[in-house]
C-alpha cells in the first residue's frame, strides 16, 4: 500500500476522476466483509513522499528560490499503537544539484539525516506529514540536472514489535528548471450568502519563476449554482448540460500579457459570481497555465478551489408503492426519490452518491428483479451473496441531483405467501458525502424521508 501524495483537490471539470471514484465505491460495496477477528493481525510501515519537484534556478545572479518537501510515515492497522518512528533521509544524490535545510526534528550527518517521529499515525483524514525539508537549486547547477532523495523508516510497534518500511521503495526526484512559475495568490474565504447575492473573487496571478511567461490561460469551472460570471473579451463561456456529469459553467480565457519574474496580473475588472435561486454548496475552480505549451516550474500552486455556500434548502422525499397479487404472481413495485428543491445538491469534491434509497422487503415476498444501482444487503447492512432474494436493498443515486430531480427504482417482487397488510420500509439515507450527516442538514422536512411498500 502506498499513499499517493495529493497534488490538490479533485478538479470540478475532471468528470473521469469522479466516475472512477464512484465506480470504486460501488465495487467496494459489493465486496464481502470479513470479521476482524478472523484476519491475521498484520501491520506495515510506509513512507509518504513527494514523487518529484522542480527547483528553479536563481534569477539574475540572486539566490535560488526554495521549495518545501513534506515527508511523513504512517502504518496500516489502527489496532496497534506505533511509536518511536525514525525516518532516514539520504540526500547524497543531490550533490552539486540541490541543497537541503534540515528541520529541527532531524539530526543530520553529512548528506543524510535521521528524523524523529514520536507517534506514527495511521492514514486518514487527519494525517499530516511530520517532516518538512527545505530544498533549493545549488549554486552552479544547470537547468535539466536531476538528483534523487531516498527514504527509509523504522518504528516500534505492530505484531512483532518492530516495523520497517519496504527498503528501496521511496524516493523523490528533483529537477533543476528554468521557466515561469505562475501561482494563484491566496484568496480569502468567500463567505456564504443568500440566493441572489453577488460575490467578488479577488483573483491575482504572480510569476514566481525565473523566466517570463509570454501569455497564459485562465480556466474557471463554476458549479451549477453560480451564475452571471463577469464577461471578459479574452474568454469563452460554455454551460454543460448535466447529462453525464454535474452541470457547470466552463470559462476559458487566453491573455497575451507578458509576466516577467516577480510580476503580477489582475483581471481587467473584478471577477464576480451570483448565487442562483437553486444554489446550495457551490464551488469555483480556478486553473492557470503558461501559454505556448511552456511547462510551469511548480504546477501545485496553479490551481485553487473556493467553496461558496448559499443559505438555502433542498427537500428530499421518498414515496413507496401499493401492490397486490396472488401467491406465485410477480408484480412491479416502484420506489421514487424526489428533490422538491428549491436547491440542487452535489457531492462535487468526493463524487459520492447524494443518497441511498433503502427497501426492507415485505414479509411473504421475494425480489426477483433488481434495478440498476441497487445492492443486496442483509437486514443489518452486511454482504448478501445473491442479487435476488435479499431482505434489504440499498439503491444509490447519482453524485448530484437537480432542484427537481425525480428518480424511480422499479423492483420485480414475487408474492410467495399472501400476507394481508404486509409492508416493507422505504427510506432515504446519506452516503459518504462531504456536507451532511443524518438527517440531511439542508433538508427542511425529514418526515417525508420515509414511506412504505404495501402488499395486498
Amino acid at each position: 500500500m502506498k499513499l499517493l501524495s495529493a497534488g490538490g483537490p479533485v478538479r470540478l471539470g475532471a468528470g473521469v476522476a469522479v466516475a472512477v471514484v464512484t465506480g470504486l465505491l460501488a465495487v467496494g460495496l459489493a465486496t464481502p466483509a470479513s470479521a476482524d477477528e478472523d484476519l491475521p493481525q498484520t501491520d506495515q510501515l510506509w513512507v509518504n513522499e513527494p514523487y518529484e519537484q522542480t527547483l528553479p534556478l536563481a534569477v539574475d545572479g540572486g539566490q535560488a528560490e526554495s521549495r518545501e518537501l513534506g515527508v511523513g510515515i504512517y502504518h496500516d492497522n489502527d489496532n496497534f499503537t506505533v511509536t518511536d518512528g525514525r525516518l532516514t533521509v539520504d540526500a547524497s544524490g543531490l550533490t552539486g544539484i540541490a541543497e537541503v535545510t534540515w528541520p529541527d526534528n532531524c539530526t543530520p550527518s553529512g548528506a543524510s539525516a535521521v528524523c524523529d517521529i514520536p507517534v506514527v499515525p495511521t492514514i486518514g483524514a487527519d494525517y499530516e506529514d511530520q517532516v518538512s525539508l527545505t530544498v533549493r537549486a545549488a549554486d552552479g547547477a544547470v537547468a535539466g540536472a536531476q538528483g534523487r532523495i531516498t527514504y527509509g523508516a523504522t518504528a516500534t510497534g505492530g505484531p512483532d514489535g518492530t516495523l520497517t518500511a519496504p527498503n528501496g521503495s521511496f524516493d523523490t526526484t528533483l529537477t533543476v528548471g528554468a521557466g515561469p512559475d505562475l501561482a494563484i495568490d491566496p484568496i480569502a474565504g468567500v463567505g456564504a450568502g443568500r440566493p441572489g447575492d453577488e460575490r467578488t473573487i479577488p483573483l491575482k496571478i504572480t510569476n514566481n519563476g525565473n523566466r517570463s511567461a509570454n501569455g497564459f490561460s485562465v480556466r474557471l469551472y463554476a458549479s451549477y449554482g453560480l451564475t452571471d460570471l463577469t464577461r471578459y473579451d479574452a474568454c469563452t463561456y460554455t454551460t454543460t448540460d448535466g447529462e453525464e456529469y454535474a452541470p457547470l459553467n466552463d470559462v476559458v480565457c487566453a491573455f497575451d500579457d507578458v509576466l516577467a519574474p516577480g510580476d503580477s496580473f489582475v483581471l481587467p475588472e473584478p471577477l464576480t459570481v451570483r448565487l442562483a435561486p437553486h444554489a446550495l454548496h457551490e464551488r469555483l475552480d480556478i486553473d492557470v497555465e503558461p501559454g505556448d505549451g511552456v511547462q510551469d516550474l511548480d504546477s501545485q500552486d496553479n490551481y485553487t478551489v473556493l467553496q461558496i455556500g448559499a443559505e438555502n434548502t433542498a427537500d428530499f422525499s421518498v414515496s413507496g408503492d401499493t401492490v397486490s397479487g396472488a401467491a406465485g404472481q410477480t408484480v412491479t413495485a416502484e420506489l421514487t426519490f424526489k428533490n422538491n428543491g428549491p436547491a440542487w445538491f452535489g457531492n462535487l469534491g468526493s463524487g459520492d452518491p447524494v443518497a441511498a434509497v433503502r427497501l426492507i422487503v415485505p414479509e411473504g415476498t421475494k425480489v426477483t428483479g433488481v434495478p440498476d444501482g441497487c445492492t443486496p444487503r442483509t437486514l443489518t447492512g452486511g454482504y448478501y451473496p445473491q442479487q435476488t432474494g435479499a431482505p434489504r436493498y440499498d439503491c444509490e443515486l447519482n453524485y448530484w441531483v437537480m432542484e427537481n430531480t425525480q428518480h424511480t427504482f422499479a423492483f420485480s417482487v414475487r408474492v410467495d405467501t399472501v400476507v394481508p397488510g404486509a409492508t416493507g420500509a422505504v427510506s432515504i439515507h446519506p452516503m459518504f458525502g462531504e456536507f451532511g450527516a443524518h438527517p440531511f442538514d439542508f433538508d427542511p422536512d425529514v418526515t417525508n424521508n420515509t414511506a412504505v411498500l404495501a402488499v395486498n
